[in-house]
């Protein structure tokens, strides 16, 4: 075990020399420490609707059903519809800056609704404009269903109410909680690339194996430090956010799901790297195959961002719970399985 831990204090030692992964450190401390700040400016990129701070949305209707949707858009407060009698008339008012949006509504032959709309382009604005119109064209199209439910034939499941929720609390949990526990993860797997891709490039191999280390001792050393790096992070950002007034459940769990699936990363980065041994090919196949194992998981009953985010707002369930086992179960199987082909065959020449 002492030379297992020599191993992995030289690498944790050489992290330092690294600008990029110091870097990429750097910028996730930035994110946790500042959270309650940069959330304002990352949910108008999540939501630009919950940012608009009362700013009202003028849209010209104009068009044979103008009257239909006119008073879906007054009913929201911020809204205006500003009516015009002809297309062209709306347009250059568009033009000149006096509404926000265009909307043309018509009707087809069988009484169906046709909304055309104008945003504009490279606005400031435009990202808001363009959300309040698909808004907009959302709720006309329930006030249609509503009023062209006589002619079904068959009544349709009742959709669920929409419920009142903050897009803070929603970006919180579900992007920022799973963002910062899972890049530690992701940078771990890539510097284990470069720790073992690079002994091959510099030629230093051959100085460790007449040293009494085995295999094993270097494999396990270099694991030992990438996979304690993430958790350690994970841990030091649920702090952080907990300190900015984040509220973080079952932080425990967390970390323990961190940490087996760093393992599994991780060793999938040794696992390219002792097969492909040049850095950039390792690099790039490793990066594919986390893209892809990642995406994968999403079909998955539990993703791994899905069981943070629940386990973070504190609401998990029993298959949550599971998910987290059985994460853990398949990358200890995987770093065993690792352990054992390095064992019989070696590092190769």
């Amino acid at each position: 075990m002492d030379n297992r831990l020599t191993v992995a204090r030289r690498e944790l030692a050489s992290l330092r020399s690294e600008k990029t992964i110091v870097l990429a450190i750097l910028i996730q401390l930035f994110v946790a420490a500042f959270s309650s700040f940069l959330a304002v400016g990352l949910v108008s990129l999540y939501d630009p609707g919950s940012v608009s701070n009362g700013f009202v949305v003028e849209f010209a209707v104009t068009g044979e059903a103008s009257d239909d949707i006119e008073p879906v858009i007054e009913a929201e407060d911020g809204w205006r519809a500003v009516e015009y009698g002809s297309y062209e008339t709306a347009l250059r008012s568009f033009e000149r800056g006096e509404v926000h949006a265009v909307l043309r509504v018509e009707r087809g032959p069988a009484g169906r609704a046709q909304v055309d709309a104008i945003a504009p382009d490279g606005n400031v604005r435009t990202t808001l404009v363009v959300t309040q119109i698909k808004n907009v064209v959302e709720a006309f199209e329930r006030t249609e269903r509503g009023r062209l439910s006589s002619r079904l034939t068959r009544q349709p499941v009742e959709l669920p109410g929409d419920a009142p929720a903050s897009p803070y609390f929603s970006f919180t949990y579900t992007v920022l909680v799973p963002l910062l526990t899972f890049l530690p993860i992701f940078v771990s797997g890539s510097i284990a690339v470069d720790a073992i891709a690079e002994e091959y490039d510099r030629g230093t191999l051959e100085l460790l194996r007449v040293t009494p280390l085995t295999a094993t001792d270097i494999v396990d050393g270099k694991l030992l430090a990438m996979g304690i790096l993430a958790p350690a992070q994970a841990g030091a950002w649920l702090a952080l956010l907990s300190f900015n007034g984040t509220a973080i459940a079952n932080p425990v769990e967390i970390l323990v799901l961190v940490a087996g699936v760093s393992v599994g990363v991780v060793t999938l980065g040794a696992t390219t790297a002792l097969a492909f041994r040049e850095r950039k090919q390792a690099q790039f196949l490793f990066s594919m195959g986390v893209l892809v194992a990642f995406s994968a998981t999403y079909l998955l009953p539990e993703s791994p961002p899905n069981a943070v985010a629940k386990l973070a707002i504190g609401s998990p369930t029993r298959a949550t719970h599971l998910a987290v086992g059985a994460y853990v179960l398949v990358s200890l199987v995987a770093f065993v399985a690792l352990r054992r082909v390095v064992a019989g065959r070696g590092l190769g020449e």
